[in-house]
């Protein structure tokens, strides 16, 4: 019987802090209790990782959503101004004689939304999914090429 206290435990699997051979990063929030309505915006903010670039041509937001099917995502315009990236993820069924050592994948809704800019075609938008990554594709409104104008001002007085 040890006369010093043990930080570890009993337990070698503990998820002590103090445990040097822990593999886990210590975690300050993993033990608050978010509502529900607030859990499901992190899930989405977590989960759908979205890169936005611009070039001449479009705006191109591509999406990882790995393990999802097409069919699970949903791609939308709203008020043709805003677009919406949206979908569900769902459990992995469970079997009642498998025991469970470790769920890190989340499940759930997801969504997140873009304002996009006035020069863009609503009608013109396209997505496509290939390896867990969405590419929606928003060309924009070609820009009349200004020509050279001279106007002549008068001169008063």
């Amino acid at each position: 019987m040890s006369l010093i206290p043990s930080f570890f435990g009993n337990n070698r699997r503990s998820n002590s802090i103090f445990d040097p051979f822990s593999l886990d990063v210590w975690d300050p929030f993993k033990e608050l209790q978010f509502p529900s309505s607030l859990s499901g915006e992190t899930s989405a903010i977590t989960n759908a990782r979205v890169d936005w670039k611009e070039t001449a041509e479009a705006h191109v937001f591509k999406a990882d959503l790995p393990g999802m099917k097409k069919e699970e995502v949903k791609v939308e315009i709203e008020d043709d101004s805003v677009l919406k990236i949206s979908g569900e993820r769902h459990v992995e069924k469970e079997e009642k004689q498998d025991t469970w050592h470790r769920v890190e994948r989340s499940s759930g809704q997801f969504s997140r939304k873009f304002k996009l800019p006035e020069n863009v075609k609503m009608d013109q938008v396209k997505a496509s999914m290939e390896n867990g990554v969405l590419t929606v594709t928003v060309p924009k409104v070609e820009e009349a090429k200004k020509k050279a104008q001279v106007k002549s001002i008068d001169i008063s007085g």
